[in-house]
């Protein structure tokens, strides 16, 4: 299994060498890592949490015209390509498909505790410092501004609504990231979740002093 995951691992920082900085490599090591540190504890079954782990954004919708198909289908053919069993690539594809928040707001489909696992870890990576790095640097890239008092931020009731938001960065902080440590799924990822939810909240209070000039 360690030669399969070093093929993973290699496999996906050539995939991603160019990706923009919220959802490279280093995010893919992050969540690999929480899955892994969750899973210790979780008991799940470790191959599908690490290839589903590493994976998991191996084509980001958001960066492929809004394409949800790529992904699975690649993960599916390099596993395929390195001889993992098939119910391990069935599994992985399950879970990519469906662990993404924006499919949060379809009725509940496939879930198992491998998925929760994964999608405990990746969404600790959304929150927390590195969560605020990464919105920033995601609205930067969208060309986002930070901040505007006159744009509320709104209650999104579907996939699409969220998906083409423009809303200025500081209105994701309530249309996603401050949601997330009640979705947490695993006793393990809701405690590392409250943590890091805590700070964003005092992230916020600075912020809007800062803004005041204060």
């Amino acid at each position: 299994m360690k030669n399969s995951i070093n093929k993973t691992i290699d496999f996906v920082k050539k995939t991603l060498e160019h990706a923009e900085a919220g959802h490279d490599w280093f995010h893919i090591e992050r969540v690999y890592k929480s899955a892994v540190n969750i899973n210790a504890k979780e008991n799940g079954d470790e191959e599908v949490v690490i290839f589903a782990a590493l994976l998991h954004d191996i084509a980001d919708p958001k960066f492929n015209n809004g394409d949800e198909e790529i992904g699975p289908i690649m993960a599916e053919n390099f596993l395929k390509s390195i001889n993992v069993e098939e119910n391990v690539i069935a599994h992985v594809k399950l879970i990519i498909q469906n662990m993404s928040f924006k499919n949060s707001f379809d009725d509940a489909g496939f879930t198992s505790k491998e998925m929760q696992i994964v999608q405990d870890a990746d969404r600790l990576d959304a929150i927390g410092a590195i969560g605020i790095a990464r919105a920033f640097t995601y609205g930067g890239f969208k060309n986002r501004v930070l901040y505007d008092p006159e744009i509320k931020p709104e209650q999104h009731l579907n996939k699409e609504s969220y998906k083409n938001t423009t809303a200025p960065t500081i209105n994701h902080f309530y249309e996603k990231l401050l949601l997330l440590k009640d979705m947490m799924n695993t006793k393990t990822g809701k405690i590392i979740a409250t943590e890091r939810h805590n700070f964003m909240l005092q992230y916020l209070d600075h912020f809007y002093k800062e803004w005041e000039g204060n």
